[in-house]
């Protein structure tokens, strides 16, 4: 492991200095992640099936996770745990410094951060996504809404236009009718969104999500919407290319969430006709060639009870819930990405594309789901992996590990694939029961209770689906033998005096 601290500050190397490079358009050989845990990892593994070398970044609370231990160099980026991953100039002077031809961004952090993009591309590093003006577009949910209005894609009603004050937002809330969403312009991943049913919630939140929105985006910027009461979430997983064309690798069912974030992902969706599922991957490529899509990005969907789709947003960037789509249709999306970013075409026609089976993917978090899903961090003393056919395991852990409180809590991935649907619940629940984690608190028992759950076996199931079933919650802590025989020891003497 290397420091190159001389090139951590942003003006340590100019537009003008020998490290400043043009390179041209020649293979990729040699690639910065600028990610960290589990997706870091899986782009490692990318990088060495085509024979291209994989630089880590690391901070002090990350040296010893395995995405360090995976690629081919690393780099510490400071003492601080949070700030290192998100200095854009830093982390490309990096990859300048130490002879990268690219940089991945992964999920999270800068990775739909324009700037990124932008210091990527005046440096000569080629950046694995979309270009920076389509990550700013895309970004802003008023520039969306617009940029799909004009391509004639359904959007739910609602402001056109950043709201002024709370009197605008209950103007137009009163005009499109209750309930409605308040949501931060530029925001994300859940966060900056509260839902209103009347005048008096729309005033008390209203100034709660233009804070909201300024800490964690920036921007104070917020608009309404029409809420949709628990539809199915649907998105679309595209890719195109810098030479126009454009596929979709069908779609994911993303239902399964928790105060909207995702916690379980089906790929295809249980719940659609095939005629819904040709209809909602032209709807979805259509969107992508109307912003002139580059790189893998997912659009997303709402499906209301009367069977309307309605577009939500686009994310520009790799999904946590790619697996699930490689899992059915045998394409590589991460190995895509790069040869993209490369300028190589597509390999394949929509044509092309086929799905087979069912694939389900459980964001294995390091929470107590008994505990309202409160963080357990700290040292994972025994972890093992589940196995057999039609199971993959993506991981940041292993025994000995211990998860930092840092980050998001997610420490892995279990991906399960069968045949049909049926065979594809009682697969996850056969690898979700041997997926074994002991010194944390997991939500692998409160999935186990998911995938009994009569409702959800039926395929019938919708954005409220965890709200509805708080009876879930009610499952008993299944300790190790080793831990009862223990407390059993443990009580014998005290009762002896011992």
């Amino acid at each position: 492991m290397s420091k190159l601290r001389d090139y951590f500050d942003s003006e340590s190397v100019s537009e003008s200095s020998p490290l400043h490079s043009s390179k041209g358009c020649s293979v990729i050989k040699k690639i910065l992640i600028a990610n960290r845990g589990e997706i870091a990892v899986r782009i490692v593994r990318a990088c060495k099936e085509m024979g291209i070398q994989s630089v880590a970044i690391y901070t002090d609370a990350d040296r010893h996770a395995l995405h360090v231990k995976k690629a081919d160099v690393a780099y510490n980026i400071g003492s601080d745990p949070v700030l290192g991953y998100l200095n854009a100039h830093n982390i490309v002077n990096l990859a300048v410094a130490s002879g990268c031809d690219a940089l991945h961004p992964g999920y999270g952090f800068l990775s739909e951060n324009p700037v990124l993009a932008e210091v990527c591309a005046r440096r000569g590093i080629k950046f694995i996504g979309p270009t920076a003006e389509v990550i700013t577009q895309m970004g802003d949910k008023i520039q969306a809404r617009q940029a799909m209005i004009k391509a004639g894609i359904p959007v739910v009603p609602g402001s056109d236009h950043n709201l002024e004050n709370a009197e605008e937002a209950l103007e137009l809330a009163r005009e499109i009718g209750y309930p409605v969403m308040l949501k931060a312009t530029n925001g994300g991943g859940g966060r900056g969104i509260r839902r209103c049913d009347s005048d008096d919630e729309l005033v008390k939140n209203y100034e709660r999500v233009v804070s909201e929105a300024t800490k964690a985006f920036g921007k104070p910027e917020v608009f309404i919407e029409k809420c949709v009461v628990n539809p199915k979430h649907i998105e679309v997983q595209i890719i195109g290319d810098s030479h126009g064309d454009c596929v979709h690798l069908y779609e994911r069912d993303c239902s399964i969430q928790r105060r909207n974030q995702k916690l379980i992902e089906i790929a295809p969706s249980p719940q659609l006709s095939e005629a819904q599922r040709e209809y909602i991957g032209k709807l979805a490529v259509r969107a992508a060639k109307a912003v002139g899509y580059r790189n893998a990005g997912t659009v997303e969907f709402l499906l209301d009870a009367d069977n309307q789709f309605f577009f939500m947003e686009m994310n520009t960037r790799l999904q946590v819930e790619h697996c699930v789509t490689e899992t059915i249709t045998g394409i590589d999306i991460v190995q895509e990405q790069i040869r993209i970013a490369d300028g190589l075409p597509l390999q394949y026609k929509q044509e092309d594309i086929r799905h087979r089976g069912f694939a389900m993917e459980f964001r294995i978090n390091a929470e107590d789901p008994k505990n309202s899903f409160l963080p357990s961090f700290g040292r994972i003393t025994r972890y093992y992996a589940p196995g057999g056919p039609g199971v993959r395991v993506d991981a940041a852990m292993y025994s000995g590990y211990t998860i930092p409180p840092y980050y998001d809590s997610m420490c892995a991935k279990l991906t399960v694939w069968a045949l049909t649907w049926e065979a594809v619940i009682e697969r996850g629940r056969r690898s979700l029961d041997d997926m074994k984690v002991y010194g944390v608190k997991t939500t692998i028992p409160y999935y186990q209770e998911i995938l009994q759950n009569p409702d959800f076996r039926s395929g019938r199931f919708n954005t409220g689906f965890v709200e509805a079933h708080p009876e879930l919650l009610n499952y008993a802590v299944k300790r190790p033998a080793e831990h009862v025989a223990a407390a059993l020891s443990a009580a014998i003497a005290a009762h002896m005096g011992l």
